[in-house]
């Protein structure tokens, strides 16, 4: 039996993946990034803008423990195949959003930009080249600004972009259009969860309704192979 569930992958576009590294890991992770912003957890006066973006370069302590989790790397391996993805070697960038303030104007629908270029950069099109994972560091309920996913959209985006390169700025409102009538699912978990993300499923940030700061990891993993429909895997798979 896997340890995700494939058909639902396939279905809706993600899946979640309970602790893939513990609680504590989790909590001390957000340790670090706390320190790491120079703001203070226990002093709201110090959050005064409603995004501020951290990150983990390096992979060490507590950090690490969740890009190397085994139990991450079977549910990859069961989505991608084995040997169908490249090990990461840390989380990346980890946005911080804050409570009680505006929130930022950063919430539109979008798929990430994961097509290679040349020039260093990265577009949009219908055969992605890497998937995405949310990698919860905080406690994340319904008003914690959990990420925003259309359910099954990643159908939607895979047809509106065939045939199709576009930058990440022509592409969001194209699968925003194209995936407007999906329901709605939120990103909620607690410390070391891991929502396995289809890379052509449209998701968008959320307001910040709750009281605590939301941590949260957005991590591209590399794809040794363009996804394709026909393919093999479940990410071709939930495009075909």
């Amino acid at each position: 039996m896997s340890i995700v569930d494939i058909d639902r992958f396939v279905a809706d576009g993600f899946v979640k993946l309970d602790q893939a590294a513990p609680r504590e890991v989790g909590d001390a992770a957000r340790a670090l990034l706390w320190r790491q912003t120079g703001l203070s957890p226990q002093d709201p006066a110090t959050w005064k803008e409603p995004v501020v973006w951290a990150a983990d370069l390096t992979g060490e302590g507590a950090l690490g423990e969740f890009i190397r989790s085994p139990r991450l790397a079977e549910a990859l391996d069961a989505l991608c195949g084995a040997g169908g993805w490249v090990p990461r070697g840390s989380l990346g960038n980890v946005p911080i959003r804050f409570p009680n303030l505006p929130p930022a104007d950063d919430r539109g629908w979008h798929i990430d930009a994961s097509v290679a270029q040349p020039d260093g950069s990265y577009l949009c099109s219908g055969q992605p080249e890497t998937m995405l994972l949310l990698i919860l560091l905080s406690d994340v309920g319904p008003d914690d600004a959990p990420t925003r996913i259309r359910v099954g959209s990643h159908r939607d985006a895979a047809a509106a972009l065939a045939g199709r390169v576009l930058d990440p700025f022509e592409a969001g409102p194209v699968v925003d259009a194209a995936s407007s009538h999906r329901p709605l699912a939120y990103a909620i978990g607690q410390p070391g969860d891991i929502y396995l993300v289809h890379p052509l499923t449209v998701h968008a940030a959320d307001e910040h309704r709750g009281e605590e700061p939301r941590f949260m990891a957005q991590a591209p993993v590399f794809l040794t192979e363009p996804v394709t429909p026909g393919g093999g895997n479940a990410l071709a798979q939930a495009i075909s």
